[in-house]
């Protein structure tokens, strides 16, 4: 049999195009396959919801950005905050230190202190201004000794006094000084008159500031109270070494003695010119001054009413026995 080899070829050929269609037509039946419109439906979806997730991070990465910068101007503003609060305690600190006795103190002794109106107070030693005016001003002998029961006078017998009053520039200052507790209200309630009527001191310290040196402190012109000693040329303890005396601008009323030869002693010898109480000058205490009549109102007696001598700068008060 003669067998035609090109037409068994096409049949071939023809066959496979028909498998090949078959097989098409069974996955478009089978559901394996989507529309144009489908696929454009589900690339949709998944746009959008790329979208929200991107927008959703955004928002965090601003949220998270926000939230550092808000934490960087707490920490800035906590910066501010805690060194005005420094600059503001040093300033205090600054303040009260220029006082050496109320910087000691500070206000340990606060519960105990005696307020006559704002700036005027007085109140017990401190340890620490204790420990300041031992060796000073206040002898130093072990407590609880022999020489210290022979002692006059005892811490506990001393007050801290703290003032206000006007400086020879007319500028209100501070003033501070040590007295027996006897006198501490007379004193506030003295200093305050003065202080309400523009009366000048040049300075009110402690004597301690002058290591204890009368005569340094009056050449000052330095307004004191207590300073343990006896009286200027003798072995009699001083109405100042009880806290009982105060001289007042000192250099402008000085202390006079007479010798027998009619001469006479200035203390402190540059206040010689001072000496003539018929002279007129700024800062002379006599009978006419306010600060004469507000100690003898008080019950002070005056140094310069002495026969003996003359203390223009000094009065002291008597405590009734």
């Amino acid at each position: 049999m003669n067998i035609d080899k090109n037409k068994i070829l096409k049949m071939l050929v023809t066959l496979t195009a028909i498998c090949l269609l078959v097989g098409s037509l069974t996955m478009l039946l089978g559901g394996n396959s989507m529309t144009l419109s489908e696929y454009a439906a589900q690339q949709g979806i998944d746009t959008k919801e790329q979208t929200a997730q991107n927008d959703s991070l955004d928002a965090k990465e601003e949220a998270s950005e926000s939230d550092s910068l808000a934490s960087e101007d707490s920490a800035a503003q906590s910066s501010l905050d805690e060194t005005t609060e420094n600059l503001q305690t040093e300033a205090e600190d600054t303040a009260a230190s220029q006082l050496t006795g109320a910087s000691l103190n500070g206000d340990s002794m606060l519960a105990k202190r005696v307020t006559y109106t704002d700036g005027f107070y007085y109140e017990p030693l401190s340890d620490h201004l204790r420990r300041y005016i031992t060796g000073v001003s206040y002898p130093a002998v072990p407590e609880n000794t022999e020489d210290s029961q022979e002692l006059a006078i005892t811490y506990d017998d001393l007050r801290y006094l703290h003032i206000l009053h006007y400086d020879f520039e007319g500028n209100p200052a501070e003033g501070e000084l040590i007295c027996n507790q006897a006198i501490a209200q007379d004193l506030v309630e003295i200093f305050y008159e003065l202080y309400r009527n523009e009366y000048q001191l040049e300075k009110v310290r402690l004597i301690d500031e002058y290591d204890g040196d009368d005569t340094a402190s009056m050449e000052d012109n330095n307004t004191s109270c207590f300073n343990y000693r006896v009286v200027e040329g003798t072995t009699s303890l001083s109405k100042h070494a009880l806290g009982l005396a105060i001289d007042i601008n000192p250099f402008y009323n000085p202390y006079v003695t007479y010798e027998s030869d009619g001469s006479q002693k200035v203390s402190p010898a540059a206040a010689l010119d001072y000496a003539d109480r018929s002279a007129h000058f700024p800062y002379k205490i006599d009978e006419s001054d306010l600060c004469y009549k507000l100690f003898t109102e008080h019950g002070f007696t005056w140094g310069g009413n002495w026969n003996s001598s003359k203390d223009y700068q000094h009065f002291q008060k008597t405590l009734d026995t």
